[in-house]
């Protein structure tokens, strides 16, 4: 008899739900419900899109076991009677920026990095409860828990939650969490929770998920499906390539991320590198960024094509885009650390100034920002052996092809998956069984490193960081 496990993806734009075969990884159905735009969301909504997906694969019924990845960061703040006491503050609200600063001038940078692994930025989670004190003080003082999306959503599939549709009521003790999201606080380092830290943001203290281990389980649905303990969205990619130690993994999605599997966790006082935990019980150092798929959608609309017209566009430019470079910071950016920032074309002359440069320039600059990620992880001692290219622009014939002129690591495109909700599928089983699962993973193209350090040269001197 075949038994299914569920794996959920919470992003920001929309919950993913796969059904897996627990034993050997074949799909069996799938589904998507949408988030609504912005970066503060009503985390209701989450909740609504997870019951239409789940809806949509045939319930719950019939489960094994579900568990729930979803977007790092995002402040859920709860009430001593479990209500979500204002919307939840995503990723990519970059409001807390002053606070980010405020917190690194009063604890310094290198206790923060020995502490926790990482430097506070806007995204994380300790900013948006230092502007919540600061901003909205009779909202903070109100706070009697503090979960993260994973968190609240696993909470609510055990039966959890405010008011009559939440057959357990607001028992904020059941709150559970895993390291990969906990690690994304602020307030967490290898030793567990920072309570002063976290009291250092918020004014005082607060209930906290439980950190739960590698494949333990955190509960069952009322329905009496085994719930997983959840992770943040890049462990669960992580976990749905099977990545392990040597592996370096390149997402592009509505963020983009470079982050390795590492046995030992890392400490960069200059916020470069997050010093993340993984869905393993190893470490998951990452560097971010904020503009990654969105600047090739903007470019494309600029130019007035689609994405696949986009790449077949920047194929016919030669390496380097004839000295265009695109600074892609449309959105403020996280690394480096400029929330403010806007993006800029450089280079540009009569001759340069076409559409094929213009495409290819965009992929570059997308790529630069990521290859700085990369550079930052060689420095921290990390040393991979492949590149694995993930989300959907991935795909696109293009962005593999730039992306061997841009890094020095041979390049794998595992084929077009959901890795975040394959990841949670992947840990569902794990809790199911006992056992990490060794599904097979396949890719679509394997090419050797194709190196063009002039395309980083520009790129570094165009935005004012360090060439490597």
């Amino acid at each position: 008899m075949v038994r299914l496990v569920a794996g959920v993806d919470s992003s920001t734009q929309s919950c993913k739900v796969v059904l897996r075969d627990a034993d050997t990884g074949e799909l069996v159905r799938m589904a998507r419900a949408p988030h609504p735009a912005g970066t503060e969301v009503d985390p209701e909504a989450w909740w609504v899109a997870l019951q239409r997906a789940i809806a949509e694969v045939g319930g719950l019924d019939g489960i094994a076991a579900i568990s729930v990845a979803a977007q790092q960061h995002g402040m859920v703040a709860l009430d001593a009677q479990g209500r979500v006491i204002r919307p939840a503050l995503l990723w990519n609200d970059t409001r807390s920026a002053g606070a980010a600063s405020e917190l690194v001038d009063e604890l310094g940078a290198e206790e923060l990095a020995r502490r926790t692994g990482s430097l506070p930025v806007a995204s994380f989670t300790i900013t948006k409860l230092r502007w919540l004190r600061d901003a909205e003080p009779a909202a903070a003082a109100r706070v009697a828990a503090v979960a993260l999306p994973h968190d609240w959503l696993t909470w609510r599939l055990r039966g959890y939650g405010p008011g009559p549709d939440s057959p357990l009521g607001p028992v904020l003790e059941a709150l559970t969490t895993d390291r990969s999201d906990a690690s994304g606080t602020g307030y967490w380092g290898a030793a567990g929770y920072d309570r002063e830290l976290f009291v250092q943001a918020l004014g005082h203290d607060a209930m906290l998920p439980r950190v739960l281990g590698p494949g333990e389980v955190a509960g069952r649905t009322p329905s009496g499906a085994i719930v997983g303990a959840g992770m943040g969205d890049n462990a669960g990619a992580a976990l749905g390539l099977d990545a392990r130690a040597g592996d370096l993994v390149v997402s592009i999605g509505t963020s983009g991320a470079v982050f390795a599997v590492s046995p030992s966790p890392t400490n960069d006082p200059s916020g470069t590198i997050a010093g993340f935990a993984d869905a393993s019980g190893a470490f998951l150092p990452l560097v971010c960024t904020l503009n990654a798929a969105r600047v090739l959608d903007s470019i494309a609309a600029l130019l007035g094509v689609q994405l696949d017209e986009l790449g077949r566009l920047a194929l016919e430019a030669e390496p380097g885009a004839s000295g265009v470079v695109l600074v892609p910071y449309f959105e403020g950016e996280r690394t480096p650390n400029l929330p403010h920032a806007t993006a800029s074309f450089s280079g540009l002359t009569l001759g340069s100034t076409s559409r094929p440069n213009l495409a290819r320039a965009s992929i570059e600059g997308m790529r630069c920002g990521l290859a700085a990620g990369v550079d930052a992880l060689r420095a921290a001692g990390i040393s991979p052996h492949r590149l694995l290219l993930i989300g959907g622009a991935a795909q696109n014939e293009a962005v593999p092809a730039v992306a061997a002129h841009v890094f020095d690591v041979p390049i794998t495109v595992p084929a077009a998956s959901e890795y975040v909700a394959d990841g949670a599928a992947r840990q569902a089983a794990w809790a199911l069984t006992g056992v990490r699962p060794q599904w097979p993973v396949a890719t679509t193209a394997t090419m050797d490193t194709a190196h063009v350090p002039e395309i980083m040269r520009a790129y570094a001197a165009a935005s004012g960081t360090a060439a490597s």
